[in-house]
């Protein structure tokens, strides 16, 4: 009787490993579809046109867009780290994290226009401006790191103001197409994986409550076979 009951947990307990192991299998193919399709639509939306309506909302400079301590950071920290700077950040919710991520977009077009900027001037007032123009290239780049860095960190993150603004003034079917569908895409792939996570994390504690009551038990058993032992030998 005590084999077979230690014979049946046994099952019990492969049958549930290997079940678990299944579902991160799936868990990792989620995932891998996750970041292909976000890869995808982040290409999508990189190859549409900005709107100029969208030009025309920029923030008069990038420091204004951004604010003092994120430029401070950017325009002076070397190396450049942006996880050290969002660490420093207070982000508490998504709705910060998007609101940054807008705000970084907007620097990062302005940096990038101030960038293009050419003027005929004589030879001092040209040197200062290819000064500049490098300086906002640099800064439109770490932008550009940061705003990557930003939607890595949070993956469900919403679309920010100028990726709604390229859906909505987009001509290009095709590219409609591949933006809805991929956005779809990972959307349910990233459900997915938070669900199988939630399903891990309650197995995970399910197990820790069955392997302390177990123990639990097994204390129980060899206390009640010493009483009987004792018990025996008393007789």
């Amino acid at each position: 009787m005590k084999n077979g009951g230690c014979l049946f947990h046994v099952f019990l307990t492969l049958a549930s490993e290997g079940a678990q192991r299944a579902l991160q299998k799936r868990r990792d193919c989620a995932n891998q579809i996750h970041k292909a399709a976000m890869a995808i639509n982040n290409s999508i939306l990189a190859e549409m046109e900005v709107p100029e309506s969208y030009m025309a909302s920029l923030p008069k400079s990038g420091r204004l867009g951004v604010g003092d301590s994120i430029y401070r950071y950017m325009s002076t920290i070397e190396p450049f780290s942006p996880d050290h700077l969002l660490d420093g950040l207070n982000i508490s919710s998504e709705h910060d994290a998007l609101e940054i991520a807008d705000r970084v977009e907007a620097s990062m077009h302005v940096w990038l226009k101030a960038s293009m900027h050419t003027s005929k001037s004589s030879w001092d007032m040209v040197k200062d401006l290819v000064a500049d123009e490098n300086k906002n290239q640099i800064l439109a780049s770490k932008a550009e790191t940061l705003l990557l860095c930003l939607k890595q960190r949070y993956p469900g993150l919403s679309q920010t103001t100028l990726d709604t603004s390229k859906i909505q003034y987009n001509k290009d079917v095709g590219q409609a197409i591949l933006e809805s569908y991929s956005r779809v895409l990972e959307g349910l792939a990233f459900n997915i994986v938070a669900w199988i996570d939630d399903v891990l994390f309650v197995d995970a504690s399910v197990r820790k409550r069955l392997r302390a009551t177990q123990q639990r038990m097994c204390m129980a058993a060899i206390f009640a076979e010493q009483m009987n032992v004792t018990a025996s030998d008393a007789a």
